[in-house]
């Protein structure tokens, strides 16, 4: 998934220091949720997420429901929005977009 972040480096500054200390309740919300490991990296002002999650694992569903039973994942989703713009494309008030893959190699699976 990848989200922009708003043309601020003081406002970059502070996204980068929530994200260094993510509340306890965020993060057995996403554990809760499926998620294994989460990676966020950036570049300059574009960020990319990754997520190693269980197998059954539902972003649309899994993720709603996250926020929907969990104030603080709430509070914490709305406090992170004020740091992002939508990209172009984006659905009606989403900030970060699922990318479409482009190409996978894998040798560790390969047995030949």
């Amino acid at each position: 998934m990848t989200v922009t972040l708003r043309d601020d480096p003081g406002l970059i500054q502070q996204y980068e220091a929530y994200h260094s200390a993510v509340w306890p309740e965020v993060l057995e919300g996403i554990r809760k949720a499926g998620i294994r490991r989460n990676y966020i990296f950036r570049h300059e002002r574009l960020l990319f997420m990754y997520m190693e999650t269980d197998d059954d694992f539902d972003p649309d569903r899994d993720l709603a429901e996250y926020t929907k039973t969990n104030p603080r994942a709430r509070e914490w989703d709305e406090l992170m929005r004020t740091f992002q713009e939508p990209l172009p494309g984006a659905a009606g008030g989403a900030t970060w977009v699922e990318m479409k893959e482009v190409c996978t190699i894998d040798f560790v699976s390969s047995d030949s």
